[in-house]
């Protein structure tokens, strides 16, 4: 007889490790004192001493910042790379950031440029008397303009790099990964361990992992920042910070990860594609607000609830992923390395969550994001015969399950105008050429 059991009771002893992590840190570097016009005429004039707050002065910093990157690489024999448009930046650089990491000292491993579109002050000529000086307003547009990637290896974060822009008021990224750092910290630790791509596989101390991980926080991410600020090119100078003029932190998208590694992952699909087959409803709109559930006396999001609500199956070369979504963000999970379960929640705006963006509120966002990932394993169920799924993870023989029975199957994609699906499986479609996501024919 059917029983209706959740992913925990399955998997209850059947993983050699669960780790909960950061994974990829994405952040913004805005400078708070140059956010309005009013505070740019302040900048040129009260500050920098024009008698003019003229446009003509974002250009001549901006100069003299692209002449001290030409500077830096020359002198320190760092490569700058052009990238081209529609080439992966990262697939360029790994092979640099992996020869840097054998080396294992912290330097500069490459600049990479491009041009791209930014939200960049420019400046209109106001209609004034011409016998007096002229006067400019300023407001924001996104305009093409040089930006460099600094890419660098660092002995507590590994790879990541900071993005500067060359026009005012000369935005930054920051790009880390949670996980490297956590490599990294362990490693100094004498904590022995086996990697997954992105990830743990074995580690001889769970626990003092965890503690790492868990210890992982804005003072860690903002080291990173300052410790690198001081040694790369940048278009301020130590009287503007000295001044206020400097960047701050906030989250621009954080990845939450959690990750269950299976003690016999040659089972490891079968398990995972039954268990899709099962939960293709998360996307419907009493599930995700489930999963993203708020304290009550949180932020309320800017937005209301609303849009698409859908359980997207992506196919591609390492697999299927299923995606539920809410508002900007959502929650996926995959089969990482044929080996292990990770559920991660992708928060593309914290406001999603009910916490504001800045970085000191990234423990918060962790909180909630893994709260999120708790509920997803919680309220996934699967209505088969347990012991036709638990079996498997110990290395039992039995018959394959329908999905794996011909073989893996292509999902293509089932969102809630495909409602109803046959039960218990699903419609499978091909997906649209132009999208893995596209929802098939009711």
């Amino acid at each position: 007889m059917s029983h209706v059991v959740t992913v925990p009771e399955l998997l209850d002893g059947h993983t050699v490790l669960d780790i909960e992590c950061l994974d990829r840190i994405y952040l913004n570097g805005y400078v708070p004192k140059l956010q309005v016009g009013g505070q740019v005429v302040t900048f040129l004039h009260d500050h920098r001493g024009m008698p003019i707050a003229s446009p003509a002065v974002f250009e001549q910093i901006g100069t003299r910042f692209r002449q001290a990157v030409a500077r830096f690489a020359e002198s320190n024999d760092v490569p700058m790379v052009k990238f081209k448009k529609g080439i992966r930046k990262a697939s360029v650089m790994e092979p640099l950031l992996r020869r840097a990491a054998r080396a294992g000292r912290s330097r500069v491993v490459a600049i990479g440029w491009a041009q791209e579109f930014q939200l960049v002050w420019t400046a209109r000529k106001r209609d004034t008397d011409p016998a007096r000086p002229p006067q400019f307003s300023f407001a924001k547009t996104d305009r093409r303009v040089t930006c460099y990637y600094f890419y660098v290896w660092d002995e507590f974060w590994g790879p990541g790099f900071i993005k500067v822009c060359a026009y005012f008021p000369y935005p930054a990224k920051v790009w880390l990964n949670g996980h490297e750092h956590s490599k990294q910290a362990a490693a100094s630790a004498g904590i022995g361990f086996t990697e997954l791509s992105n990830g743990f596989a074995r580690c001889d101390d769970p626990d003092g992992l965890q503690v790492i991980c868990d210890r992982l926080g804005p003072p860690d991410i903002q080291a990173f920042f300052d410790r690198w600020t001081a040694v790369i090119p940048v278009p301020f100078t130590a009287a503007d910070r000295a001044a206020g003029y400097w960047w701050e932190l906030s989250m621009r998208q954080v990845e939450v990860s959690r990750t269950l590694v299976f003690d016999a992952p040659r089972q490891a699909r079968a398990f995972f594609e039954a268990l899709i087959a099962d939960n293709l409803d998360l996307g419907r709109p009493e599930n995700v607000e489930l999963l993203f559930k708020r304290d009550p006396r949180g932020r309320k999001p800017k937005d209301q609830a609303g849009g698409v609500f859908k359980t997207a199956i992506d196919r591609n070369n390492q697999g299927v992923t299923i995606n539920a979504f809410w508002r900007h963000s959502r929650v996926k999970q995959y089969l990482k390395d044929g080996r292990a379960l990770r559920v991660e929640t992708v928060v593309n705006s914290p406001d999603d969550l009910g916490v504001a963006r800045r970085l000191p509120n990234l423990p918060e966002l962790q909180a909630r994001a893994r709260a999120v990932n708790t509920r997803l394993l919680h309220t996934e169920e699967s209505a088969r015969d347990v012991s036709s799924i638990v079996q498997p993870l110990r290395g039992y023989r039995s018959p394959p399950s329908p999905v794996m029975a011909g073989g893996p199957q292509d999902y293509g994609s089932a969102t809630l105008e495909s409602w109803p699906w046959p039960a218990p499986w699903p419609t499978y479609c091909a997906p649209s050429p132009a999208s893995r996501t596209r929802a098939c024919a009711p």
